[in-house]
């Protein structure tokens, strides 16, 4: 294995991975590493994601991601068929409950519209019936481009296009400090020192840690929200079709709990969104005192808390209560019960939050000299992953000369 190469790229979760495929793809013959803090590739967020290929739906038109969704799904859904990793493009149904949310969503098919998604389907009540006989509500809006996958074999086949083209990907090296060496930098890693001309941090969680290691100072703070969910039975699985949604809340960057058919035939319900008191926890009882310090030492965390604390005890009690969490689920499909509730499980989400204490909603890629990061990809990153490779590729040659 090289001590030295010409471009580190830190982080094999899906980003990560795409990024370097995508750099040994313009760049055939470049000395590149992914370097990996866990045992394999995909441990993170990616390897616990939904598994849902997301529209484009709702993100604000213009916004990288609305451009980078829209291009990201089809590039995946085109690498999918090529190396014949299953999918299924089955659609999704988003559910108005009352009259206030049937404006939301007229306001949502517009801007599903602005962002290009063709073939938008307005449903009445007897619309909804014919794709989903046990769902609620007065109105809906089909969704034909949404799909779901496995991410983790995308990101398996990418990592072995990685080592295919002449890259390395390596597990089990964490990144600790970093600092500039000449016209380069050298890295302190959990498997020696490492030098390398050029660096992207795609490394999710700890991106903000990583960018402050190699002396930025951020603009953001990752705050890490964990989303629980229940699989359902076989009973509860069977009032299900395909994916169903509520009309988000737009104050918010979480979708609120919705039912998920995915690639295997499992009915995820959930997620909830609370806050998470280590950044990778996934379980409840995951607590990290140096990772809560850090989200509860920062002011942005406050202001933000601020604005939302009415909302983070309701979905506090939403996670303790299993009663509450099929109350919210039974809005959508009143037939379900709580037998149906089988499997707990979770996810991470990496949300940045900023000094003021907005939730930052866009994608955020930040360059200094020498180095590129990705300072905020929560959803749909996945699907995203690889458009936005593209666009870091894109900023590495103008920037870095590649």
């Amino acid at each position: 294995m090289r001590p030295d190469c010409t471009l580190v790229v830190i982080g094999g979760g899906i980003v990560g991975l795409a990024t370097a495929r995508k750099l040994l793809e313009v760049r055939p013959g470049l000395r590149l590493q992914v370097l990996e803090k866990d045992a394999e590739v995909a441990c993170q967020q990616t390897g616990h994601n939904s598994g849902v290929i997301h529209s484009g739906l709702y993100y604000r038109p213009g916004s990288l991601k609305a451009r980078l969704c829209g291009e990201g799904r089809e590039a995946l859904y085109d690498y999918c068929r090529r190396r014949e990793i299953p999918f299924e493009r089955c659609g999704k149904l988003v559910v108005a409950l009352d009259a206030e949310e049937v404006q939301r969503l007229e306001a949502l098919q517009r801007r599903g519209e602005a962002n290009g998604l063709e073939g938008l389907q307005w449903l009445d009540k007897a619309g909804l019936k014919r794709y989903e006989p046990h769902v609620a509500g007065i109105s809906g809006l089909w969704v034909p481009q949404t799909g779901v996958v496995d991410y983790r074999r995308v990101a398996a086949a990418l990592a072995e296009d990685i080592e295919a083209a002449g890259g390395e990907v390596v597990t089990g090296c964490r990144v600790g400090r970093i600092r500039p060496a000449g016209d380069g930098f050298f890295l302190e890693t959990s498997r020696g020192r490492r030098r390398c001309r050029y660096l992207v941090n795609c490394a999710g969680l700890q991106s903000d840690l990583v960018a402050r290691r190699a002396g930025l100072d951020p603009a953001v703070r990752i705050v890490p929200f964990r989303g629980e969910y229940y699989h359902l039975g076989e009973r509860g699985a069977g009032l299900v079709r395909h994916l169903i949604y509520p009309v988000p809340n737009p104050d918010l960057p979480f979708l609120g709990v919705h039912f998920t058919r995915g690639i295997d035939g499992r009915v995820e319900a959930g997620p909830n969104a609370v806050l998470a008191f280590k950044r990778e926890g996934y379980r409840r009882c995951d607590v990290s005192p140096i990772d809560l310090l850090q989200t509860l030492s920062y002011p942005g965390f406050w202001k933000m808390a601020a604005g939302f604390w009415r909302i983070g005890i309701a979905e506090c009690h939403r996670s303790l209560s299993r009663q509450a969490f099929l109350a919210d689920l039974q809005r959508l499909l009143p037939d379900l019960n709580a037998a149906d509730l089988r499997d707990w499980g979770s996810g991470v989400r990496a949300q940045a939050v900023d000094r003021h204490g907005t939730l930052v909603d866009d994608f955020v890629i930040a360059s200094a000299p020498g180095m590129i990061h990705v300072l905020n990809a929560p959803s749909p990153a996945a699907t995203a992953a690889l458009a936005i490779a593209g666009e870091i590729v894109r900023r590495a040659q103008e920037e870095f000369g590649l």
